[in-house]
C-alpha cells in the first residue's frame, strides 16, 4: 500500500477527535473500575480474591484479543472492526451497570475487555495511516493529550459518582462516550486494510491465548502461591513454555500466521517494542503503588489521593504538549528527556519517609507524568517510522500488547519486592529494639510512638511494621529509577529516518 492519500484538514481533525474519543472510552475502564472495587466487594458479597477477578479476567481478555486486530482488519476491514468493537464495548459497559451478581459482572467484563482490546491499536494505526509521516509527532502529541484526560480525571470522578450515587454510575457515565465513538466511527472512518483470501490462524490464536493466560495467572498469583514453591505455579510455567514454543513454531511455518513475523524484521520496530515494554512498566506502576502507600501508611483520604493522581495527569498533558512542539527535533532527544524525568521522579520517590509532605508527593507524581508524556510521542514516532503502512494494524496491536504486558510484569515484580524487603526490614528492625537502645529516644525515630513503647508492645509492633513497609516502598521506587537507567543504552541503537 502506498503513502496515505491527501485529505482535507477538516476531515483529519474530525477523525482525530473520533479516534481520541474511542481510545478514551477504553482507557476510562482501566482506571475507574479500580476505584470502585471496595464497593463492588460489599454490594456483590464477594471476598477480596473473588472481586479481583473483575480486573484479572478483563486484563486477560484484553491481552488475548489485542493481537487479533491485524487479522480482523485483514478479514473484515478497518471500518467494520471499529464499528463492531465500539458498539460491543458500549453495550457491554451498559450491561455492567445492570449486573446483579459477581458471575454476571465478570462475564460482562470479559466481553468488555475483548471488545475494547482492538480500539487502542486500531485508533492509533488509523491516525498514522491517515496523516503523512512528517505530521506523526504532532498528531501523537494531540492524540495523547486528549486520551490522557480520561484517566487523569477518572479516579476523582469515579470516586465521586460511586459515593454520591452508586457504583453502577461509573459504567453508566461511559455510555454517552461510547455512543459518540460509534457514531464517529460510522461517519468518519474510511474502510481500509481488507485483504482478499485472508484466513484466520486458529491454531496460532489458541496457542498464543494459552501462553498469555498462563503468564497472567503466574503474575497475579505468584506471590500468593510462593512462586516456585507451588506446584500450581510450576505447572503454569510448564504449560506456558510448551504453548509458546509451539506458537513460535507455528508462526514460522504457517501460511498466514496469527502475528505477522515481518514486523520483527524492522530494527526500529523491535527496539520500539522493547522500549514500550519498559514504558508500560514505568507508566502505570505508580498508579498502583502510590494509593496503597498513602492510604495504609499515612492515612490519606481518597480525595487527596485523587488530587495526586490528577496532578500526574496534568504533568502528562504538559508532557504531550511539549513533545508535540518538539516534533522537528531528533526524536531521541525527547526519549532521553522523558526517560530522565521518569528516572529522576523515581529517585525522588525512593527518598520518601513517613513524614513526606503532600507537595513532595504531588511534585514527584507530576514529574513522572511529564516524563511519560514526553517519552510516548517520540517512542511512537520512532517505532512506526519505517514500518510499511499495510503492517500498521498488526504492528500497532503487538506494540500495545507489549505495553500492557510490561505493566503486568513490573507490577508483579514490584509487589514481590515490596513484600520480601518489608519482611527483611521488619526482622532487622526488631533485632535492634530493646530497653537499652538509646536511638529510640530521638523524635525522628519515635515517630507516632513514645519512649514508653516497651510498656506498649502493640504500638511498638505497629510502628515497626509501618517503618519496614516504608523501606519496602522506597526499595521499589529505587528499582523503578534503576530500570530507567538500564533502558537508556537501548536508545543509542535507534536510527532516525532522514
Amino acid at each position: 500500500m502506498s503513502e496515505p492519500i491527501d485529505t482535507s484538514p477538516g476531515y483529519r481533525l474530525l477523525l482525530l477527535i473520533t479516534m481520541a474519543g474511542t481510545t478514551m472510552l477504553y482507557s476510562l475502564t482501566m482506571t475507574m473500575v479500580n476505584i470502585i472495587l471496595p464497593q463492588l466487594q460489599g454490594a456483590l458479597s464477594a471476598s477480596q480474591d473473588q472481586i479481583s477477578w473483575v480486573i484479572t479476567l478483563n486484563v486477560l481478555a484484553t491481552a488475548i484479543a489485542t493481537p487479533l486486530t491485524g487479522s480482523m482488519v485483514a478479514i473484515f476491514g478497518r471500518r467494520a472492526v471499529l464499528i463492531f468493537c465500539s458498539t460491543s464495548f458500549t453495550i457491554a459497559t451498559l450491561a455492567c451497570g445492570f449486573a446483579d451478581s459477581l458471575e454476571t459482572l465478570i462475564f460482562l467484563r470479559i466481553l468488555q475487555g475483548a471488545a475494547g482490546a482492538p480500539l487502542v491499536p486500531l485508533s492509533q494505526s488509523t491516525l498514522l495511516q491517515s496523516y503523512p509521516r512528517d505530521m506523526h509527532a504532532k498528531v501523537n502529541g494531540i492524540y495523547g493529550m486528549a486520551v490522557v484526560v480520561g484517566p487523569a480525571i477518572a479516579p476523582s470522578l469515579g470516586g465521586y459518582l460511586s459515593e454520591v450515587y452508586d457504583w453502577r454510575w461509573v459504567f453508566f457515565m461511559m455510555v454517552p462516550i461510547g455512543i459518540f465513538s460509534v457514531l464517529g466511527n460510522m461517519k468518519f472512518v474510511r474502510d481500509a486494510g481488507q485483504e482478499k483470501n485472508s484466513k484466520f490462524d486458529y491454531l496460532g490464536f489458541t496457542l498464543f491465548s494459552i501462553t498469555i493466560v498462563c503468564l497472567q495467572l503466574i503474575l497475579d498469583h505468584g506471590e500468593r502461591e510462593d512462586w516456585l514453591e507451588s506446584l500450581y505455579i510450576i505447572s503454569l510455567i510448564t504449560f506456558m513454555g510448551i504453548a509458546f514454543y509451539m506458537f513460535v513454531t507455528n508462526t514460522m511455518f504457517a501460511q498466514q500466521p496469527y502475528i505477522d513475523p515481518r514486523i520483527f524484521l524492522n530494527r526500529n520496530y523491535v527496539l520500539g517494542v522493547i522500549l514500550v515494554f519498559v514504558y508500560g512498566s514505568l507508566n502505570f506502576t505508580p498508579l498502583v503503588l502510590l494509593p496503597s502507600m498513602l492510604q495504609t501508611l499515612q492515612g490519606y483520604p481518597d480525595l487527596l489521593i485523587g488530587w495526586i493522581l490528577a496532578m500526574r495527569g496534568v504533568g502528562m498533558i504538559l508532557g504531550f504538549f511539549v513533545a508535540a512542539r518538539m516534533g522537528k527535533f531528533d526524536p531521541r532527544v525527547g526519549m532521553v528527556l522523558g526517560m530522565a524525568c521518569i528516572g529522576f521522579s523515581g529517585w525522588l520517590m525512593s527518598l520518601y519517609d513517613l513524614n513526606v509532605t503532600l507537595s513532595a508527593v504531588s511534585w514527584a507524581s507530576s514529574l513522572q507524568g511529564f516524563g511519560c508524556g514526553v517519552l510516548w510521542v517520540p517512542l511512537a514516532v520512532i517505532t512506526f517510522s519505517t514500518i510499511p503502512h499495510y503492517l500498521f494494524p498488526t504492528a500497532s496491536a503487538f506494540f500495545h500488547l507489549l505495553r500492557n504486558l510490561g505493566t503486568s510484569v513490573f507490577v508483579a515484580i514490584s509487589i514481590t519486592l515490596l513484600i520480601r524487603t518489608s519482611k527483611i526490614s521488619y526482622s532487622e528492625l526488631m533485632e535492634s529494639i530493646n530497653p537499652y537502645e538509646e536511638r529510640l529516644s530521638f523524635p525522628n525515630v519515635v515517630g507516632n510512638g513514645n519512649v514508653d513503647w516497651m510498656d506498649n508492645l502493640t504500638n511498638l509492633v505497629s510502628e515497626v511494621s509501618r517503618q519496614s513497609s516504608m523501606i519496602g516502598y522506597d526499595n521499589i521506587f529505587y528499582f523503578y529509577a534503576l530500570t530507567c537507567l538500564i533502558a537508556l543504552p537501548v536508545l543509542s541503537l535507534v536510527t532516525v529516518r532522514k
